[in-house]
């Protein structure tokens, strides 16, 4: 898709799998060739057009923290179950 939109830095990229989540890659692709005149469009102005607002970086962010705790989670408990089992069950 960023050979259609304009994409400028990670915040670009995590706003463009946002909207391909959540629109699709037909509806951006149709909205890139209707802005699309000599240059790629800007994420910004694609947004703009479909009337959304994208999640602000800070939103990401917690989002980012929510999956990296979650993940740690997962693991812990499998540290602990690990932990628990008989010294031969374990192997």
């Amino acid at each position: 898709m960023e050979h259609l939109i304009r994409v400028q830095n990670d915040y670009d990229r995590q706003v463009l799998a946002w909207l391909r989540a959540r629109m699709g890659d037909a509806a951006l692709q149709s909205a890139a060739g209707r802005l699309a005149g000599a240059r790629k469009p800007y994420l910004s102005t694609i947004c703009r057009s479909l009337g959304i607002r994208p999640p602000t970086r800070r939103e990401f962010a917690r989002e980012t923290a929510r999956t990296h705790s979650a993940v740690g989670d997962q693991y812990l408990a499998r540290i602990r179950a690990i932990l628990a089992a008989p010294a031969g069950a374990a192997r």
